[in-house]
């Protein structure tokens, strides 16, 4: 029970980091929450619960394919944030990433990269 509560900890501080860095630093908040901090945590956390080398192998390689199309989002959200309001934008922005990863599953899928079942 204590390891649950510390990868809790540690992943909820890297959370509280990020806001509490964006708060006084737009570039160094964005810079932060850029870095895979929470998928190395990841990476770390599997392999001290001694997952095979595969498991974490394929969670970073799969990390990589879901990332990319979230990329969209960011450009659009500064995009419609001034003319949606927040909600409407996070909301925009929700359904822009999942219009974005069904394309770019679909499209990376004749490749031999299933992303989706």
């Amino acid at each position: 029970m204590g390891w649950i509560i510390c990868k809790y900890l540690l992943t909820a501080a890297v959370v509280v980091i990020v806001s509490e860095a964006a708060k006084r630093s737009d570039r160094l908040g964005g810079f932060i929450a850029a870095l895979p901090l929470v998928t190395v945590l990841t990476l770390v956390w599997l392999y001290l619960e001694h997952q095979p080398p595969a498991k974490i192998a394929n969670h970073a390689w799969y990390t990589f394919w879901y990332v990319l199309p979230t990329l969209p989002m960011f450009l659009a959200f500064p995009l419609l944030l001034p003319r949606l309001g927040f909600w409407l934008t996070l909301l925009a922005c929700v359904a822009i990433t999942a219009a974005c990863f069904g394309l770019f599953a679909l499209a990376v899928r004749q490749f031999g990269i299933v992303l989706l079942p």
